[in-house]
């Protein structure tokens, strides 16, 4: 059975759904009267919402207004907690209310600038177990051996059970320097890990040159997020390689559980010349067509590495280089999160995350739930995940980047046979030679 997460980042508060926008309310200025702001998120929801459970009925909508209106409310805090059970009967994980603090903490986030432990986690909405997707290398959780699929189940000595998963980010954030220990289950063992609350900074792309035994250069580009800063980071990475003359490119999306919609549709853009990247769907049918813009950074070969960790706006970005012919993909099945949100602000500085559309790949393929299927399956072999190094990756060590160097390797082979030997050509006395 498909199982869904919610992820989120335990940086300063949640990392924004992967395909998310930003998007001022008109009426910011009006007032901090609690019934209004209650009001607003009513009309927002019942303007926008997409609802895909099926357990969304506008007619039920209309009829809570009415009790909602009724009801008097002595301060903002009294209106959060209207607001917070009002969206809890949508059963959307990904609509949800953030108090002012949460709201200005989301908008730095996006900026890629993030304070924490640096672990992502995911919530299990079938055993609602609170699970690290993954540490974000050269954090805190990382350097203490955090792993993938690590069950929390107590944050400083106390039981998370039956916990939301706003109420476990609170448990974790703290000031930079404080100290939080996490009780970890792995592999059914009990693991207790200290960790100290540090600044972190991310490079969302690395990237370097593999030389290859054939003597083709092989372009390594590792992305792991889609923030504001991406896309100008992708683009000099791109530009830095390109004047190395690589063969062709490994694209590294595994892990990356996605961010800014703007950033995958930027970053899509360098590497597809011509073509749809991404439609979207809202109650009233596609709405919006994305597409590219002839200003691809390169035309070379590349291969996209996906995994289960491989989220939303990462779905989008491989889903557009495969349904254009413009590359392969390597590796797992991606996540299946296909879902857009749109952030609204509110009068007293809170904020509301709303689902409002879904997204389809340019061959008209809805993700949500389904994923996108690689081209080639490759494990990461599970002795490999145990012993690999983040310096590992994208190395001969790692089994699915060694299966994207050799389909690259494959073409170079195939197109330098064709131009090693011509008859009646100057280049004889070199095919004598071979």
């Amino acid at each position: 059975m498909f199982k869904r997460f919610l992820k989120i980042c335990l940086l300063i508060s949640v990392l924004p759904s992967p395909s998310f926008s930003f998007q001022a309310n008109s009426s910011t200025l009006i007032t901090n009267n609690p019934k209004e702001i209650i009001d607003q998120v009513w009309q927002i929801i019942y303007r926008d919402f997409l609802d895909y459970t099926g357990k969304y009925k506008p007619e039920d909508w209309i009829k809570l207004r009415k009790e909602i209106l009724s009801t008097k409310y002595f301060d903002n805090e009294d209106a959060y907690i209207a607001i917070k059970d009002m969206l809890a009967d949508l059963d959307d994980p990904y609509t949800r209310f953030l108090d002012p603090k949460e709201f200005n903490e989301m908008r730095i986030d996006t900026t890629g600038e993030l304070t924490g432990v640096g672990i992502q986690i995911s919530l299990d909405e079938l055993t609602n177990k609170i699970i690290v997707v993954s540490p974000i290398e050269g954090t805190p959780a990382f350097i203490a051996g955090i792993k993938p699929k690590d069950i929390i189940i107590s944050i400083d000595g106390k039981s998370i059970e039956g916990l939301s998963i706003d109420s476990t980010v609170k448990l974790i954030r703290g000031k930079k320097g404080t100290k939080v220990e996490l009780g970890i289950m792995r592999d059914d063992k009990l693991l207790n890990v200290s960790l100290i609350r540090d600044k972190i900074e991310i490079n969302v792309v690395d990237s370097r040159i593999n030389n290859t035994f054939l003597g083709a250069k092989i372009g390594y580009l590792r992305l792991k997020q889609f923030n504001a800063k991406s896309p100008k980071e992708m683009s000099l990475s791109i530009n830095k390689l390109e004047k190395q003359k690589p063969y062709g490119y490994v694209l590294d999306l595994r892990s990356n559980p996605g961010g800014l919609l703007e950033a995958s549709i930027e970053i899509a853009r360098q590497w597809i010349n011509t073509g749809i990247i991404v439609s979207t769907k809202t109650n009233d049918g596609i709405t919006d067509v994305r597409k590219a813009q002839s200003r691809a950074l390169t035309n070379r070969p590349v291969v996209v590495l996906i995994d289960e960790g491989s989220a939303s706006a990462s779905e989008i970005l491989s889903g557009a280089i495969k349904d254009n012919n413009r590359g392969v993909l390597v590796g797992k099945k991606t996540f299946g999160k296909g879902l857009v949100q749109s952030v609204r602000s509110l009068p007293d500085g809170s904020g509301l995350t709303v689902t409002v559309a879904k997204y389809l790949t340019p061959s008209g393929k809805d993700i949500n739930k389904n994923g996108i299927e690689p081209d080639i399956k490759v494990e990461l072999f599970f002795n490999d995940k145990n012993k690999l190094e983040n310096s590992d990756l994208g190395t001969l060590k790692d089994s699915q980047y060694t299966a994207a160097e050799n389909i690259l390797l494959k073409k170079f082979r195939v197109e330098s046979s064709k131009n090693s030997y011509k008859p009646m050509k100057s280049n004889l006395e070199f095919a004598l030679k071979k």
